[in-house]
């Protein structure tokens, strides 16, 4: 396992972590998903990344158990808030009300008594960004908060958050954004300001939801267990990953095959190796509904692909890549 240092802070991260959306509490049951941590383990990622929101709460608390009795100091937890974990009207968004009680509850469901890095899962567009930013820098300051991220904000919204972070003296170190060969939103705007203040990237999706593992053929059926068959990835990824499923995407795709097996990877390890050339991306987030998914994918961290391969994948792929910065979040 490589690592690297989380943006401008000390905070050092495994080029790869494990996250846990979907599958844990959701697609694979608990001893499954208890494999997956210790596979995650043994090949030496110690970045793990969930939300209050995965499977409703239920994806923390799994892997909360999966993760006790491992020495704290030797794992990054990172867990994130905004979305709604309730029906009450303040039971979502970044108001200070929901950040202290969602914080407090993410650090019992986890098992921790601090979290390594805590993201605003998305801009709160109702609620000031005084009263969000103040309410983590109490959560830093009590020591439940070692550092701070954000998700999905866009490159005004983080020069944004970044200037009050300054003034209250809190570490604003992360940006999770999705990023892959396929979805590329973040490099015009997003990465260039992350730069500039400080961010580093730690990129979610960077295998397009299962697309860029190949898996899905043209002209032929969805695969029974993947993700785009299973009713807890159906609502994201009709949303964000329905325009990749057409026989011409499909078809590029598969034309990536031919490069990885070159190389000697899999599929799944080119697309990793690819959002990790990106010298602003610190760590990409795998999932993972079986042990020996994680074993392939986390070869991907010692990777380097030449500037000859990689103008081979944008040649494949020439026509099918989102770059519009409008499209963050």
């Amino acid at each position: 396992m490589e690592f690297s240092k989380l943006g401008n802070s000390g905070l050092t991260v495994s080029k790869i972590a494990y996250g846990n959306w979907i599958n844990h509490g959701g697609k694979i049951n608990e001893d499954t998903a208890n494999e997956c941590v210790k596979a995650a383990l043994d090949v030496g990622i110690t970045t793990f990344d969930t939300a209050d929101v995965y499977s409703d709460t239920i994806a923390e608390e799994v892997l909360g158990r999966s993760l006790k009795g491992i020495r704290r100091e030797s794992i990054e937890l990172c867990t994130k808030v905004c979305h709604p974990t309730g029906p009450g009207k303040n039971d979502r968004g970044l108001s200070r009300k929901h950040i202290i009680e969602n914080c407090n509850a993410s650090l019992q469901r986890l098992h921790t008594e601090y979290i390594d890095v805590y993201y605003a899962h998305r801009f709160d567009t109702t609620t000031p960004l005084e009263e969000t930013m103040l309410a983590f820098s109490d959560l830093v300051r009590q020591g439940k908060v070692l550092y701070l991220g954000v998700s999905e904000w866009t490159s005004e919204q983080i020069t944004r958050g970044a200037a009050l972070a300054r003034e209250l003296k809190i570490p604003l170190i992360a940006s999770q954004p999705q990023y892959s060969m396929l979805w590329r939103v973040i490099e015009t705007d997003v990465i260039p300001t992350c730069q500039r203040e400080g961010l580093g990237q730690i990129v979610w999706s960077p295998l397009a939801q299962g697309i860029l593992t190949g898996k899905y053929q043209p002209g032929k059926p969805l695969p029974a267990q993947s993700r785009a068959n299973s009713d807890a990835g159906k609502p994201f990824f009709n949303k964000l990953v329905q325009r990749w499923m057409s026989d011409d995407v499909l078809t590029a795709i598969q034309k990536l095959n031919p490069i990885a097996q070159e190389n000697h990877l899999t599929l799944p390890q080119l697309a990793v190796a690819w959002v990790l050339q990106n010298p602003a991306v610190s760590s990409a987030i795998i999932g993972a509904s079986d042990p020996e998914q994680i074993r392939e994918n986390v070869i991907a961290s010692s990777v380097t692909l030449s500037p000859e391969i990689m103008g081979q994948i944008d040649s494949v792929l020439k026509g099918f890549i989102e770059y519009d910065p409008s499209k963050t979040g």
